[in-house]
């Protein structure tokens, strides 16, 4: 479906320039000189790269139909990762080289949407923050009152995040997936 530059919304997802992309960010530049152009920022659902680029305000881009599928995170087996749809139970399968940086956030039982496009599978999104155990850390160094002083924990994915000192073997621990980093206690 076609449509016209000054309709899009952060979130769409279009195919633009043979790339299918997603809008993170757009403005609408309207200089004192010249026509109005589309300045936008766009993540390339297939390399994960983003560009920023600026297009016309005249043209017609075309509008990406992409389905979100409801998914649990099962197992890994091998190099594939398995997950569940919520919906009709169905499983797939889905090869290490889809998920990437995601990996290390996946536990069992974990509710997560795929990216379909046209039968092609783009990724995954995780929740935004995840609640792990920890289930190695090392001891706060007595003496080190610094501000914000760090140390390393590894989680039950096998990830490691740099925590407070106060944070103990065996705790909970909120991390966000987007950066990787320490949010909360649990």
């Amino acid at each position: 479906m076609n449509i016209n530059i000054n309709e899009i919304k952060n979130g769409m997802t279009i195919i633009i320039d043979g790339k299918l992309c997603l809008i993170e960010e757009f403005q609408h530049v309207k200089p004192g000189k010249g026509s109005a152009f589309m300045k936008m920022k766009l993540r390339n659902l297939r390399t994960g790269a983003l560009v920023e680029d600026t297009y016309n305000t005249n043209i017609k881009i075309e509008r990406a139909r992409v389905d979100r599928l409801p998914m649990q995170y099962l197992y890994v087996d091998g190099d594939n990762y398995v997950f569940m749809n919520t919906e009709t139970y169905d499983q797939m399968e889905l090869p290490s080289e889809k998920l990437t940086e995601q990996i290390k956030f996946l536990k069992e039982g974990m509710e997560v949407t795929i990216i379909v496009y046209e039968g092609e599978i783009l990724g995954i999104d995780l929740p935004e923050k995840v609640e792990y155990e920890v289930v190695e850390t090392t001891e706060a160094v007595k003496g080190n009152t610094t501000n914000n002083a760090m140390k390393d924990a590894t989680i039950e994915t096998g990830y490691v995040v740099k925590v407070p000192l106060f944070i103990a073997q065996g705790e909970k621990i909120i991390i966000s997936t987007k950066d990787g980093k320490y949010a909360s206690r649990a």
